[in-house]
């Protein structure tokens, strides 16, 4: 056992979201489908074209198109952008970062979301939302429990209007009775997990209603009801459910890996399929190479290496570098630009735009539907 003593989160303050001034308003600030785009630079317009027309050719063989993007794309209104390139079934599969699905439920849930930081961290507030905490940790226990990935605990909580704590007798029981199966010794270590929670914050089991006035505008539930794999891919201590003491490490493992193998499922079926990197400097690039690495083994073992698949990156920072013809040498401060570095590294093809997400796709789902 460690002797390093561990901060006592239950001794935190916390206040209701209600307190909390946001910047960014869901019902006034989102991008509708139906909007014009702001005009791109000709590189960008070329890139857009180019999306378009590997899109059709991959949903004209089948091949998927994965859609991966940061916490900005949810924060800048784009879900109903999104919401309508999944149910046009334009795209297969949605990915993003542990604060994209914390924004999106705060848009379901109040209609708001984005507190300011710089004041927040001054008064010792900043994260500390009891509504935000509480109930997505409680979704990834039960959806932890349920055998649910991270993104559909999430969206399960929006969809059904709150979730159900499960009594004790039930989680003793999937404990007692768990059989040798993988899948039985997960779920009563999972039960194991949610117990110890329940003791150790008195919640009482049955239903927990909460609704979710907003989740028209959710693109976790839209893709939870177009069955759409949306997976969650979140770095522990990164997102500000962390600070609550719900927040329990292995229901949030369990959830996050489920989301992990089911995004290099999909990346595995990659080969004349398109991949869209949109404002994830760090997450998108990273699940990838390590998915793209294992699709790419198994593909060799089968004698069928992936080759044909095309890789679109859009991000804000400037890049002159010409990604497709070498990898810029360490001196060049391009070498520094991570996404476009990792997925040049890629095989297949890989297109940089420098483009705010929101008028590429809009721009995009615009050519998608011409």
């Amino acid at each position: 056992m460690s002797s390093h003593s561990q901060l006592d989160r239950s001794a935190l303050d916390f206040h209701p979201l209600s307190e909390r001034p946001n910047r960014v308003f869901i019902e006034r600030d989102h991008v509708s489908p139906s909007a014009s785009p702001a005009r791109l630079s000709e590189a960008a317009e070329e890139i857009v074209l180019e999306a378009a027309s590997r899109i059709r050719k991959a949903r004209d063989v089948g091949a998927p198109v994965i859609l991966a993007f940061g916490a900005h794309a949810i924060k800048n209104g784009l879900a109903p952008v999104i919401q309508a390139m999944i149910k046009r079934g334009w795209v297969q599969h949605l990915a993003t970062n542990g604060a994209g699905i914390i924004h999106d439920w705060e848009f379901a849930y109040q209609g708001r979301t984005s507190e300011d930081v710089r004041e927040n961290v001054s008064t010792g507030r900043f994260g500390m939302w009891e509504e935000t905490g509480r109930y997505l940790n409680l979704a990834l226990l039960t959806g932890a429990y349920r055998g649910f990935g991270y993104g559909e605990s999430v969206g399960r909580l929006i969809v059904d209007e709150g979730l159900e704590i499960p009594p004790r007798e039930e989680l003793n029981a999937a404990i007692s009775e768990a059989d040798t199966s993988p899948e039985g010794a997960a779920r009563a270590a999972a039960a194991a997990d949610f117990l110890a929670v329940i003791g150790r914050q008195n919640l009482q089991a049955g239903p927990t209603p909460l609704r979710h006035p907003w989740k028209q505008f959710s693109l976790q539930a839209a893709a939870l009801e177009c069955s759409v794999p949306f997976t969650s891919h979140p770095m522990f201590g990164q997102d500000i459910i962390y600070t609550h003491p719900l927040n329990n490490g292995a229901a949030v493992g369990r959830t996050a890996e489920r989301d992990f193998l089911t995004y290099a499922r999909c990346i595995s079926k990659i080969e004349n399929g398109v991949y869209l990197s949109v404002g994830s400097a760090v997450m998108s690039p990273m699940i990838f190479e390590k998915s793209f690495s294992m699709a790419q083994n198994l593909a060799i073992q089968q004698g069928c290496p992936i080759r044909n698949h095309a890789i679109f990156v859009v991000d804000l920072a400037p890049s002159d570098w010409d990604w497709n013809r070498q990898e810029p040498p360490a001196e060049s401060s391009a070498y520094y630009l991570r996404y476009c570095k990792t997925f040049s590294r890629m095989g297949g093809t890989m297109h940089y735009a420098k483009a705010d997400n929101r008028d590429f796709l809009l721009a995009l789902l615009h050519r998608l539907d011409g």
